[in-house]
């Protein structure tokens, strides 16, 4: 059978011109319940990647089918409420200065909601109307009760809603894992009202951490069907008529605990540490840390064209 390439799934440059970033190098052996999992504890397994020389994406040019992802996140296992909790913290101190000059706070969306924690942050910023929209039946069954209210189980499809009926869309370290990265961001536009905000949080694999590791960076992922740049995200947030766009590092926050998890350490050598961590009662203990994680913020203009 002949394989089937896509082209760059941001800018359409097609797979010819691409250059091999990664081979495959995925082991169904390795394969659990929490491979499709968040903040899971990190296989290096990934796909085979190749880097578009137009816009700087890097990204799987032979991805699993839309059905197949639905499935894997549907059937993926949660244990990371603690690590969600942590993430919504830092990403809504890195949303501030958008929230501050937003004009209307009324209603939100966020795609990959996991078990709402953020919508619940968003509630105390004022939002009245908040919907989530998350594949993992298991991080829905994770959530509080009321939180459930707001959580749609299934894949992000923009025909369950209204057109420009949404202030705020987030999708959080979720544009890595949808197959079609331009279908999500179009749609967000289209959904946004005039003078909406549509806010990513993306791994940038150019930053420091990320060159340094390597094949051992947490980013080289089976889940991951692109990886972007600065460059990248901010040409997707422009070719589908985002205005103002932003680009910025932050820093996320994390326990000890986590942190070790995510290190390429030995499997033996990483046992000790989080051993040892407890011992001294610094498991808990959190750390504030820029890991090459980028905040992009596009409006809807006012006008739109």
């Amino acid at each position: 059978m002949t394989a089937i390439y896509r082209a760059c799934p941001v800018c359409g440059t097609g797979h010819e011109s691409a250059t091999l970033f990664f081979e495959n190098n995925i082991d169904p052996e390795k394969l659990s319940s929490f491979s499709f999992a968040s903040r899971k504890v990190p296989e290096f397994m990934c796909h085979r990647l190749v880097q578009c020389p137009t816009c700087d994406l890097v990204y799987a040019n032979q991805p699993p089918s839309e059905d197949e992802l639905s499935h894997a996140y549907h059937a993926a296992d949660y244990d990371s409420s603690e690590e969600a909790n942590d993430a919504a913290a830092a990403y809504m101190k890195a949303m501030q200065p958008t929230l501050h000059r937003m004009a209307h706070k009324q209603s939100a969306l966020e795609i990959g909601t996991g078990t709402g924690v953020l919508l619940e942050h968003l509630s105390s910023a004022g939002f009245a109307r908040l919907i989530g929209v998350e594949p993992s039946a298991a991080a829905i069954a994770a959530a509080p009760e009321h939180r459930q209210a707001w959580i749609r189980h299934g894949m992000f499809n923009e025909n369950d809603f209204e057109p420009a009926s949404f202030d705020l869309i987030c999708c959080f370290m979720t544009m890595e894992h949808v197959r079609d990265p331009k279908v999500i961001a179009s749609a967000a536009f289209r959904l946004l009202r005039p003078g909406g905000a549509f806010v990513t949080v993306t791994h940038n694999y150019h930053s420091i951490v990320n060159r340094l590791l390597g094949k051992r960076s947490p980013i080289i992922d089976i889940e991951h069907m692109q990886l972007f740049s600065n460059q990248s995200i901010r040409r997707l947030f422009d070719a589908v008529g985002l205005t103002q766009v932003e680009v910025k590092a932050f820093a996320n926050t994390y326990s000890l605990t986590y942190w070790t998890r995510l290190s390429p350490l030995p499997g033996r050598v990483k046992d000790m540490a989080l051993r040892l961590l407890k011992a001294l009662g610094w498991d808990k203990t959190k750390l504030s840390v820029n890991v090459g994680n980028s905040m992009t913020v596009g409006i809807k203009p006012v006008a739109a064209p």
